[in-house]
């Protein structure tokens, strides 16, 4: 194996069980932040466009959604087709997202202390070429 595949690997690991803790708190996992924060920026959208979006395989959208609703964090809203299923953040996700977001906020400034802002954008340049 590549040495930068394996450090790839590792270090996506290790982000997602750090940010796992950040998040803890909010009993959220980073799996549904990613919903959340979707939701957030776009507005309501269907879970096809989720999925397609986050490069993940339907089914698991679906039962993170499902676990969201239960959870109180997204409501289902209607559609054009009503086969379509959309969701959106609920008014409790709402009022706490500012919460949870300063807690990504601060995993991410703890995460990128060590890199000067010209090496934060080399490396999201350099990442955007291994883009296949």
């Amino acid at each position: 194996m590549n040495p930068l595949f394996h450090m790839f690997f590792q270090k996506n690991r290790q982000l997602v069980n750090h940010l796992n803790e950040a998040l803890k708190e909010h009993g959220l996992f980073h799996s549904q932040w990613s919903i959340l924060f979707l939701l957030h920026k776009n507005g309501p959208m269907s879970l096809t466009e989720i999925w397609k979006y986050l490069n993940v395989e339907a089914p698991t959208i679906t039962r993170t959604a499902t676990r969201l609703q239960t959870l109180g964090w997204i409501v289902r809203v209607e559609g054009a087709d009503k086969r379509e299923k959309i969701i959106a953040l609920s008014d409790f996700a709402k009022e706490q997202f500012p919460h949870v977001e300063a807690s990504v906020l601060a995993f991410e400034a703890k995460i990128t202390q060590q890199l000067s802002q010209q090496e934060e954008l080399q490396l999201i340049e350099l990442l955007k070429k291994l883009e296949g």
